[in-house]
């Protein structure tokens, strides 16, 4: 059980902090000419299966001769919406590169060129061109026709240049054989949650959520909407706006206070969203519990606890106005 913060399943990029103040060029491949003991003459190569890819061929030719391809990153760069990578292979004495949008690609662009000064036919092959990102999450798209919500999000996202979903594991709970997971998906300033009896299970379901949300403000099934600015620190910092000048000004510890309704109202002003989402499990001092979501850049997540849920919503309300005091006042 996680419950003052998430453990992220996928976080490639350091774009959300999480507040707990609740109680307190491919250029032809470079290639080296090999010795000439390690081409295969007209004899020896090989001639591959329809369907091989490079990577595979060049494996077969490795196994055959002993010497099995090696391979290495040597750079990750680009943007998110436009990454490259270049990976290096050798294979007994030949060493090439390959560069491509994703770890694969670039493999098997390397293995493709490993496999011209061997004098290898790689055939007719396609190359892969997943993002890497996708790749990373190993079930970006299920087919190219048929993709799974999950893929649906990642390529939208890279269309778009928007920063890419992240899922969060927000609770465990069961016994070991019947584990549930809580899984969080965000796609820029919406959030969807979704329960499965794997962390996989409920990814898949948060997304497909997610989708179907997408949909619903696009007002149809082809996703239109586009999301808000970003609000960074920096902007609250210059802001001299009614609600967040009295922010700074005046303290946060009057009893009784609708801090959900101030923070509403901030958020109005400043063009964020505030998201609340409940924990199942109570504290060890049987409170509830809940983490308010601030869609600003970074992200902001903070911790609330209470004898009742608004109660608990309350404290990561107080919480997230403290913390963004803090930040809209820093010189």
């Amino acid at each position: 059980m996680k419950s003052s913060a998430e453990t992220l399943i996928n976080q490639p990029e350091n774009d959300i902090t999480i507040v707990n103040m609740s109680q307190e060029g491919y250029q032809s491949p470079a290639m080296q000419s090999p010795a000439d003991n390690t081409s295969l003459n007209a004899n020896e190569a090989q001639r591959p299966s329809p369907g091989k890819t490079p990577i595979q061929i060049l494996h077969e030719y490795g196994t055959k001769t002993g010497n099995l391809p090696v391979y290495m990153m040597e750079k990750a760069e680009g943007e998110a919406h436009q990454p490259s990578f270049v990976f290096s292979v050798k294979v007994g004495d030949v060493s090439c590169t390959g560069q491509g949008p994703s770890k694969k690609a670039a493999k098997h662009l390397a293995a493709e060129a490993a496999l011209s000064i061997l004098h290898i036919d790689a055939g007719t092959v396609t190359v892969p061109v997943k993002s890497e990102r996708a790749e990373s999450n190993g079930d970006a798209a299920e087919t190219n026709n048929h993709p799974n919500s999950v893929g649906i999000l990642q390529e939208l996202a890279l269309q778009r240049g928007w920063r890419l979903p992240e899922y969060s594991v927000l609770l465990e709970a069961g016994p070991p054989h019947r584990r549930e997971f809580t899984v969080t998906c965000r796609m820029e300033s919406l959030s969807e949650k979704a329960v499965g009896n794997s962390k996989k299970a409920a990814k898949k379901a948060a997304a497909e959520k997610m989708v179907v949300k997408l949909q619903s403000l696009s007002g149809c099934s082809e996703i239109t909407w586009t999301p808000k600015p970003s609000v960074r620190f920096e902007n609250l910092r210059n802001s001299s706006s009614e609600k967040i000048s009295l922010l700074r000004r005046n303290p946060l510890s009057i009893p009784n206070t609708d801090y959900i309704q101030m923070m509403l109202e901030l958020s109005k002003e400043q063009g964020f969203e505030v998201t609340y989402f409940n924990i199942d499990e109570l504290t060890v001092n049987g409170q509830y519990q809940c983490l308010a979501e601030l869609s600003t850049s970074p992200v902001t997540v903070c911790h609330g606890t209470g004898i009742s849920c608004s109660n608990a919503h309350n404290d990561a309300a107080h919480s997230a106005l403290q913390y963004i005091k803090i930040m809209a006042s820093i010189k």
